[in-house]
Protein backbone atom coordinates (compact mmCIF):
# COMPACT_ATOMS: atom_id res chain seq x y z
CA UNK A 1 0.00 0.00 0.00
CA UNK A 2 1.06 3.65 -0.72
CA UNK A 3 1.76 5.76 2.19
CA UNK A 4 -1.35 7.78 0.74
CA UNK A 5 -3.68 5.30 0.96
CA UNK A 6 -2.77 2.92 3.50
CA UNK A 7 -5.12 4.97 6.19
CA UNK A 8 -8.22 5.50 3.86
CA UNK A 9 -11.26 3.22 3.77
CA UNK A 10 -13.13 2.00 0.90
CA UNK A 11 -16.18 0.15 0.32
CA UNK A 12 -15.92 -2.64 -1.76
CA UNK A 13 -19.21 -3.37 -3.72
CA UNK A 14 -19.27 -6.78 -4.86
CA UNK A 15 -18.70 -8.08 -0.49
CA UNK A 16 -19.98 -4.89 0.46
CA UNK A 17 -17.44 -5.20 3.11
CA UNK A 18 -15.18 -1.83 4.25
CA UNK A 19 -11.46 -1.77 3.20
CA UNK A 20 -8.68 -0.14 4.74
CA UNK A 21 -5.95 0.71 1.99
CA UNK A 22 -6.56 -0.86 -1.37
CA UNK A 23 -7.07 -4.07 -1.30
CA UNK A 24 -9.74 -5.16 -3.45
CA UNK A 25 -9.48 -4.19 -7.54
CA UNK A 26 -10.32 -0.98 -7.74
CA UNK A 27 -13.46 -2.16 -10.69
CA UNK A 28 -14.78 -3.49 -7.21
CA UNK A 29 -14.29 -0.47 -5.04
CA UNK A 30 -15.79 3.10 -4.30
CA UNK A 31 -13.86 6.22 -2.50
CA UNK A 32 -11.52 6.76 -0.68
CA UNK A 33 -13.51 7.86 2.38
CA UNK A 34 -11.87 9.92 5.28
CA UNK A 35 -12.94 7.69 8.14
CA UNK A 36 -14.71 3.71 8.28
CA UNK A 37 -17.85 5.13 9.49
CA UNK A 38 -18.40 7.16 6.18
CA UNK A 39 -17.48 4.57 4.02
CA UNK A 40 -19.88 2.24 5.71
CA UNK A 41 -22.83 4.54 4.44
CA UNK A 42 -21.17 4.83 1.02
CA UNK A 43 -24.42 3.24 -0.80
CA UNK A 44 -26.35 6.35 1.30
CA UNK A 45 -23.79 8.61 -0.25
CA UNK A 46 -23.95 7.36 -3.88
CA UNK A 47 -27.93 7.35 -3.96
CA UNK A 48 -27.97 10.95 -2.74
CA UNK A 49 -25.37 11.90 -5.22
CA UNK A 50 -27.47 10.09 -8.19
CA UNK A 51 -30.75 11.14 -7.26
CA UNK A 52 -29.00 15.22 -6.91
CA UNK A 53 -27.55 14.53 -10.21
CA UNK A 54 -30.37 13.54 -11.96
CA UNK A 55 -32.83 16.30 -10.80
CA UNK A 56 -29.70 18.66 -11.43
CA UNK A 57 -30.21 16.92 -15.00
CA UNK A 58 -33.88 16.98 -15.54
CA UNK A 59 -33.80 21.22 -14.67
CA UNK A 60 -31.09 21.43 -17.37
CA UNK A 61 -33.50 19.97 -19.50
CA UNK A 62 -36.35 22.00 -18.99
Amino acid sequence: MSEGTDHQFWYNMRTGAVEQGMQSPSADRVGPFTTREEAVHALEKLRANSAKWAAEEAENDR
